[in-house]
Formats: structure tokens, sequence, C-alpha cells
């Protein structure tokens, strides 16, 4: 059935009061915890609670409270689930163009995602694979058991323990998807919604527990068999881990009741995808974040550290047969309105000159720019000599990821 709890809606860096009676022990507990993990701010007042939200979106279903944040800075509600299917590599669901997040929030969208993939799933034949089965028969089917018959039965041929190989759809593949549509159907606030979740459930198997379900998509292998179920596996990790997904949303997942998208990390993602297919027309490629391609600091206090940019692009340098290196670095922040940071303008010199030329250092910045492109060039110096060039580009989150990611292709230096 969808919730029906009061609900508390507010956009990305919003805040909102709420009475000392609206929050339990436990609902505090989460949110300090969410807290901790940058996603929200939570102080005591005179009235009760201020609840401030930074740059997650989603919905925390707390014990009395169906908490909804909405993204209002950088992508459109109605944009979302395009960019979001964008940064995963996963098709664009037409729920995307049938929900709103206006009335019923991120996590109906994503509900409906899936509930579209599992449809899909039914009307194509869901997948059956062979399955080994213990069992105890009247006749003879498979092979039979033959020390259990011995030791259970005694000698008795009334009843035989068998054991059967046949193909079922009771596989993993299917009962991960039975599992996220249960998980599912305790998020939506939408009664359509709820329907077609709770008819489609019932033809697929479940797991125990969502804890079992993503130990099985982490090891599900894509061959030829399954490829079909790589969209609606995409859609049941985000529901099962409450929004996280790895190197994604949230490290962790989030607490149970929830569906959080942290905004800053899912930019990362496009980013990532956008400067990636922007430089492989010029022949680009990006280099691989793992080995030693980081920028390592020795000789402080504690461990040695490492740190790198969010993308690292290796570009065929003009009139020449060598690649250079270029650092990328996401910032979702609001630099279509104000300028760059001295932290960011810091950060990436020293990209620059870890990683590109000494006589050319260069780094790109790549903001979100609701309604329309822009690129700046900020050229840092001192009075000797100059220390490197910046580029910073605004991606019009407005437009289709396909059109920014060939925009961009012409704005790479």
């Amino acid at each position: 059935m969808p919730d029906r709890r009061p609900e508390l809606r507010l956009g990305e860096y919003e805040a909102a009061e709420l009475g000392p009676e609206q929050l339990t022990a436990r609902d505090l507990d989460r949110l300090y915890s969410l807290q901790a993990r940058g996603c929200l701010t939570l102080l005591t007042t005179r009235a009760g609670w201020r609840l401030k939200a930074e740059a997650t979106v989603g919905v925390l279903l707390l014990d009395r409270v169906r908490l909804v944040v909405e993204p209002k800075f950088a992508i459109p509600g109605e944009q979302l689930m395009t960019w979001l299917a964008y940064a995963l590599h996963t098709p664009v669901p037409t729920a995307a163009r049938r929900w709103s997040t206006v009335p019923d929030g991120y996590a109906d969208l994503v509900a409906a995602a899936l509930l579209e993939e599992c449809e899909k799933l039914l009307r194509e034949g869901l997948r059956r694979d062979y399955v080994r089965r213990q069992s105890l028969e009247p006749v003879l089917r498979g092979r039979l058991d033959v020390a259990a018959q011995a030791t259970r039965r005694f000698g008795q041929l009334d009843q035989l323990h068998v054991r059967t190989f046949d193909r079922e759809a009771d596989i993993w593949d299917n009962r991960i998807l039975g599992t996220a549509l249960k998980a599912a159907l305790s998020l939506t606030s939408d009664s359509r919604l709820a329907r077609g979740l709770h008819d489609v459930a019932h033809a697929f198997p479940r797991s125990g527990t969502p804890a079992a379900a993503l130990r099985a998509l982490e090891r599900t292998q894509y061959t030829r068999l399954n490829a079909r179920y790589r969209p609606a596996h995409t859609w049941a990790r985000l529901l099962l881990r409450g929004g996280g997904v790895t190197d994604l949303l949230t490290d962790q997942g989030t607490t149970a009741g929830g569906l959080l998208l942290a905004m800053p990390t899912l930019w990362e993602a496009v980013v990532r995808r956008l400067a990636t297919e922007a430089a492989a027309p010029h022949g680009g490629r990006p280099v691989p974040g793992n080995g030693g391609t980081g920028i390592t600091v020795r000789g402080d206090l504690g461990s040695t550290s490492t740190f790198r940019p969010d993308l690292l692009l290796s570009l065929p340098a003009p009139g020449t047969d060598q690649h250079a290196l270029l650092p990328v670095d996401a910032k979702y922040k609001r630099y279509d309105r104000h300028g760059v940071s001295a932290g960011d303008v810091h950060q990436l010199l020293t990209y620059s000159a870890g990683y590109t030329p000494a006589e050319a250092p260069s780094a790109v910045i790549v903001h979100p720019q609701p309604g329309g492109y822009a690129r700046r060039t900020l050229r840092i110096g001192s009075p000797q000599r100059s220390l490197g060039v910046i580029q910073v580009l605004g991606i019009d989150t407005h437009a289709p990821p396909e059109q920014a990611s060939a925009w961009m292709r012409a704005a790479l230096p």
C-alpha cells in the first residue's frame, strides 16, 4: 500500500521546522547519521528542530513524517531520471516521461522505472535456468539419492529421496527483482503505481532479505543469456541500497526506509561520461584511476596520502604523435552565479602542475549551468610567470545529455 504518513517537502539547501513530537528517538539517530555523512543538517531550536537539506535529494521515511527533498539547483525534476540513466549507462525509461517528481517524488520515479523493466521482462518471458532440488517423491524423478534412501527410509520404497535438475524461474536474476519490487511498495506514494508494483511482484520469486539480493547482485555476471536483465537490476540496486550504488551514490547505502541520491556524486558520474565521450572523437581516452597515477604526499604526520582529479584524460598533443594528460574535475557548485573559489583554484593548479606539461599547465572544471552553456578561462599567474590556465565549462542540464556531450566535445581545449 502507498505510504500515508504526513509529508514534509523541501528543496536542495532549503530548511524546514519540525515540532518535538514529529521526531522519535530512532528518527534522531538516523538523521544524525545522515548529518555525519553530509546529507543534511539538524539543529535544536526552542520550538523543536530545524532540518536543512544539503545536496542530497530523494525520500526518507521517518516514523511519523515522510521527508521529500526535491532537486532544485542543477537538474530539474523532469530531467533527473534522464541524467541519472545517462550516468548509470542504462536506457532512459519511459517512466521518466510518464511521471513527474512534483506530486510523487524521486522514489516513485525509480519505482516506476523498475516496474517498466519488470513488465518488459514478463512480456518477453522470465529467464529460466537449471535448479538442483532434493525432494521426497512417490515415483522416481531425476536421480535416486541412495544414501538418503538407505539412512532415512530404511529400505522402504513407498517414498523416494530424489535429486532433480529442472529449469525454473526461481533463480537469482528473478529473485533480485522480486525483492526490489517489494521494497518499492514501501516507498511509493501513488496508488496506481502501488497497484502495478503489487500485481507484477507476484510473478517474481523473492529472496529472504534485501541484503541477500544485494549480495547476489554483486556476484552477477552478464552474458548473452541475461544481458536483458541489466537495466532492471540497475534500478533494483538503487532501491535495495536506498539510493547507494557502487561509486555513484551514498557509500554505504542510506538507512532503511529511504531512497536518497547524492547530487555531487551523481554530477561526478555524469562528467566522467560526458568528458570520455567528448574526448573519443579527438582520439582521447580516460586514464584508469588505479595504479600509480595519483599525486602523492609523503613526509607528513601519519601515512602517505594520494589524491587525483575526478577524471584524467589522455589527449593527442597537437602536431605530434604523443599524448598529453588533462585533469578534469566535476564541481556541483553555483559557478554560473559566482566566481571559482580559491580552494578550487588551488586544487586545479595542483592537478595541472602534477599532470600537464610544465610549459603549458592546464585543467578543466565542469559545473552544472541550468538553461544554457558557458565557457570562461581563468589565467593564473604571479609577477614572475604564468602558473596555469583553468577552463571553466558550464553544462546545460536542461538539455539532453547527448547534446551536452557534443557541446563539450567542441569546448575541450
